[in-house]
C-alpha cells in the first residue's frame, strides 16, 4: 500500500482517523496522546479511558470530538504505565489493527505517528522501520490516504528515509 511520510502534529492533520499512540489503559497523558487530548478536548480523554483497559496491540476507537476527523482509533502498542515498553509484536500488530479498523469503519484517510517510539520508549528507527513494513504489507479496501506523521525535523528525516528503504526494498507497493 502506498503512503506518505509527513511532518507536523497530528492533532493539526485533517484526516477520517487520527491514530492515538496508546497506553493500554487508554487514559491520555503526554506524548502523541496528550497532544490529541488538548485539542480534541476532555470528552476525547473521557471516551478514550471509558473503554479501557484494552489487550496489547488492540485497539479502541472514539468519536474525534474537537479533532479535525471523524474518528480516533486508540492504538495500544505500549503497557500501561509502569510496565514494560513496547515491543515490535505491539506497535506490529496495533498498527495492522488500526489499519483493518479504519478499513472496516469504511474510511479513505488516516494519519498514524511513530507507535511505540518516544514516550514508549522503542528506538524510532526500529520502530518506523515496523509501521512503514506493516502499512507496505497491507490490502486495503477502503484507505486510500494514509500518512505517517513525525513530530520534529529530526524524526521526520528518520522516519522518511527508513520509509524510502522499505519502499525500494519492496517496490513500493
Amino acid at each position: 500500500m502506498e503512503f506518505r511520510v509527513v511532518h507536523g502534529d497530528i492533532a493539526q492533520q485533517s484526516a477520517d482517523v487520527l491514530v492515538n499512540a496508546a497506553r493500554t489503559s487508554l487514559r491520555m497523558g503526554s506524548g502523541v496522546a496528550g497532544a490529541l487530548r488538548r485539542r480534541g478536548g476532555p470528552e476525547l480523554n473521557e471516551a478514550a479511558a471509558g473503554q479501557g483497559p484494552i489487550d496489547l496491540g488492540s485497539v479502541a476507537v472514539t468519536e474525534a470530538f474537537e479533532l479535525d476527523a471523524d474518528w480516533v482509533i486508540h492504538a495500544a502498542a505500549m503497557p500501561h504505565y509502569g510496565d514494560a515498553e513496547a515491543t515490535a509484536e505491539s506497535i506490529r500488530d496495533a498498527t495492522r489493527h488500526s489499519l483493518e479498523r479504519a478499513d472496516e469503519l469504511g474510511c479513505e484517510s488516516l494519519v498514524i505517528p511513530a507507535l511505540g517510539c518516544g514516550v514508549a520508549g522503542f528506538p524510532l528507527e526500529d520502530g518506523a522501520r515496523i509501521v512503514c513494513e506493516t502499512i507496505d504489507a497491507y490490502r486495503p479496501e477502503s484507505l486510500s490516504d494514509v500518512r505517517f506523521v513525525a513530530y520534529d525535523e529530526a524524526e521526520f528525516e528518520t522516519v522518511e528515509r527508513v520509509a524510502n528503504e522499505v519502499r525500494d526494498r519492496t517496490g513500493g507497493d
